[in-house]
Order: structure tokens, then C-alpha cells, then sequence
């Protein structure tokens, strides 16, 4: 019985250092959930506020002739990175954004806070050029005040769609919260995912379009974000057809890409 006495308290010890753990892990999913989804809105409600005047009252202050460079940095920053840390070399940098026992699980999560701090970037510390083309009035600013909130709402729709979970970032950290393992929703189909197979990216596409205020910073902003989501899908499905395989070949030979062309009848019809 004497000998027993070290192995049961260090049974138990080990039992209060799981618990410590647990218990210390989640309040660190909570920490990196709140700062998520706060660099989340606060991203997402300063690009919104900055397009709208079209680029024209954002907080940058970098002075001549420098100042197109700045600019063209902050741009190039959001594509760049943004692909990048959905490479195995980005997973592995964004491993180091957490600590090792949980970093694997709060991939998403610290995935989204990098990109929504992109995004405030971007948006926040561009330098206005000075210039305004054009800024819509009368029916005409409400017409596109109008459209400009519809590609929001379509855009918000299309990430509903895709499963909010992982686009918002949720998925790591409460993965964490409940000591369970990410599950990842199936590839999407349904919704808007019917129509075209990237209809995120054509959402974000039209916000840039549909905006009251043009000067030649959006016209930047437009073209460059217009490439971006027109190519980076072909990376996204090159990754999807190695997770999905057949099943993702057959979904994109029903599906359009980009657009919602028609699609040509069946066989057998």
C-alpha cells in the first residue's frame, strides 16, 4: 500500500495540470476570439466607410513624392500575405502566432485576425491623393447608396453560404473553447454557390464597382482588388480539388467559375 501512495498523487497531479491547462487554454481561445472578431468589424466597417467616399478621407499622411509608393505597398501587402499564409509555408508562420499545444487548432482564428488587419491597413492608412472625379448626388446617390449596400448584403449571403465558421474565424477558437478538433463544413454548394462556384469574391468585386464617390484612389483600389479576385480563385480551387477531389471536378463542370453564364443543356434532354 506504501507504494501506491506516489503513483495515485501523481496521477492526481497530473489530473490538476490537465485541468490548469484546459482551463488556461480556453481563457486563450476566448482572448484571440474577442480580438478576431473585434479586428474583424473594425476591418470590415473601416473599408466600407472608406470606399464610400472613395478613398478620399482616409488617415494616411504620407507626403510627396512618396506617398504613391506608400500606397502602392498597401495595396501589394493585401493579395501578397493574404495568399500567402494559405500556403503550408503561411500555415507554418501562422502557427507561431499562438501558442505550440493549441497554435494547430487556432489556425482560422489567426488567420482572420492577420487578414482583418490587412484590410485596416489598407484602408485606414491610405493617402488620399486629393483628387475627386466624380461624387454622386440627388437620385443618383441614392440609387447607388442602394447598390453599394445590396453588394454588401450579397457578399454577406456568399460567406453565409461558405460556412461564417471559418471566414469569420470562429471555427479555431471555439474549436479550442470546447477541447474538440476543428471540423470544417463540406464544400459549398448551396446558395449562391449554385449560381457561380466564387461567389465571394464576385460579391467583394461589385462593392468596389458601387461606390457614390470615383477618384483616381478607387480607380486604383477597384482595378487592383478586381485582378486579385478574378485570379486568386484559381489558387483556392487548385487547393480544393486536392481536398475534394472527384466530388469538386464534378460540382465545377455543372458550375460557372465567375459569372452565372448559361449553362449548356444536359444530355439525354
Amino acid at each position: 500500500m506504501a507504494e501506491a501512495v506516489p503513483f495515485r498523487e501523481t496521477t492526481s497531479a497530473k489530473s490538476v495540470r490537465d485541468a490548469a491547462s484546459r482551463r488556461a487554454d480556453r481563457a486563450i481561445a476566448v482572448a484571440y476570439g474577442l480580438l478576431c472578431h473585434a479586428s474583424f468589424a473594425i476591418g470590415v466597417a473601416t473599408m466600407i466607410a472608406a470606399m464610400f467616399f472613395g478613398m478620399s478621407r482616409s488617415l494616411g499622411t504620407v507626403t510627396a513624392p512618396w506617398w504613391p509608393v506608400a500606397d502602392a505597398a498597401l495595396l501589394l501587402q493585401f493579395p501578397l500575405a493574404h495568399s500567402l499564409l494559405l500556403t503550408p509555408v503561411g500555415g507554418r508562420m501562422l502557427k507561431r502566432l499562438a501558442p505550440d499545444r493549441i497554435a494547430g487548432r487556432l489556425a482560422t482564428t489567426t488567420y482572420v485576425i492577420v487578414a482583418s488587419l490587412q484590410v485596416l491597413l489598407l484602408f485606414a492608412l491610405w493617402t488620399p491623393s486629393g483628387v475627386v472625379w466624380w461624387r454622386a448626388t440627388g437620385p443618383s446617390l441614392a440609387v447607388l447608396c442602394v447598390c453599394y449596400a445590396a453588394s454588401w448584403l450579397l457578399l454577406l449571403k456568399s460567406i453565409l453560404d461558405a460556412g461564417i465558421s471559418v471566414q469569420a474565424g470562429s471555427l479555431g477558437w471555439w474549436s479550442v473553447f470546447r477541447d474538440r478538433a476543428p471540423r470544417f463544413p463540406p464544400m459549398p454548394t448551396r446558395g449562391l454557390f449554385r449560381v457561380v462556384r466564387q461567389p465571394i469574391y464576385v460579391s467583394f468585386s461589385l462593392t468596389v464597382w458601387t461606390v457614390p464617390t470615383w477618384t483616381p484612389d478607387q480607380f486604383a483600389v477597384a482595378v487592383f482588388l478586381t485582378a486579385y479576385c478574378l485570379a486568386a480563385p484559381l489558387l483556392k480551387e487548385r487547393r480544393f480539388r486536392r481536398r475534394f477531389g472527384d466530388g469538386f471536378e464534378t460540382y465545377a463542370r455543372q458550375v460557372p467559375y465567375w459569372l452565372p453564364w448559361p449553362r449548356p443543356p444536359r444530355s439525354g434532354r
